[in-house]
């Protein structure tokens, strides 16, 4: 796998490219594709930069890993190719979308739209092994998606960051939060959603802060 990345991430990302840490990971998960079938494809593993360029960039949500069925993953955090069942978090995602804003459910789960708006889908790990979740954790993604959202912070301003549940929680401690607006909510699977994700309205939240700052609202 070549790292192929969009060009306005280019630049800010390059540093962490170079290090010694990204060669080794790159040459882990060149490995897993070649021996072991992998998701999402190798060319949606940065669909996250390549739909949502930095110069645009409004939103970030994070999730933890990709899907490991077959046909579900896009390189997108929580989003599903077109005509694929919605997985549990994303349908419970959606009922709170369709209450929040007075819609009907998507028929898609694709969120490329989102993402094409400005909305960053940010897996904190980018790859993982068919029908093992959490099986390329802790080889660098991690350093490197946490980087990506520390070097947001640092370049940008009044960036919107939805963290769903204890783990994408954890990652506001990269976030300056005099610069920067952060919603939280327990995480939409099933396990967690009953806690306080519906009613969250981060949806109509995050819009309403971005017209505040003069910024066009997101067409979820």
């Amino acid at each position: 796998m070549q790292v192929k990345i969009a060009d306005s991430w280019k630049n800010i990302l390059q540093i962490e490219f170079d290090k010694i840490y990204f060669k080794e990971l790159i040459n882990f998960v060149n490995f897993e594709y070649k021996n072991h079938n992998c998701f999402p494809k190798e060319s949606d593993i940065f669909a996250a930069f390549d739909f949502c360029s930095f110069n645009d960039l409004k939103v970030v949500i994070i999730g933890q890993d990709p899907y490991h069925d077959e046909n579900q993953a896009n390189g997108l955090c929580f989003s599903v190719k077109d005509n694929i069942a919605f997985p549990p978090s994303l349908k419970n995602i959606f009922k709170e979308y369709a209450t929040d804003l007075n819609k009907e459910i998507p028929q898609s789960g694709n969120l490329e739209k989102w993402a094409k708006q400005g909305v960053l889908l940010l897996n904190a790990t980018l790859t993982v092994r068919a029908h093992k979740a959490g099986s390329h954790q802790k080889k660098g993604w991690e350093i490197f998606t946490d980087s990506v959202i520390k070097q947001i912070s640092d370049e940008k301003e009044n960036v919107v960051f939805l963290l769903w549940g204890k783990f994408a929680e954890s990652k506001s401690k990269l976030i300056n939060l005099n610069k920067h607006k952060i919603f939280i909510a327990p995480h939409p699977s099933p396990l967690g959603a009953w806690r306080g994700w519906y009613g969250s309205k981060h949806f109509s939240k995050t819009n309403e802060f971005l017209e505040e700052i003069g910024e066009k609202p997101i067409k979820w």
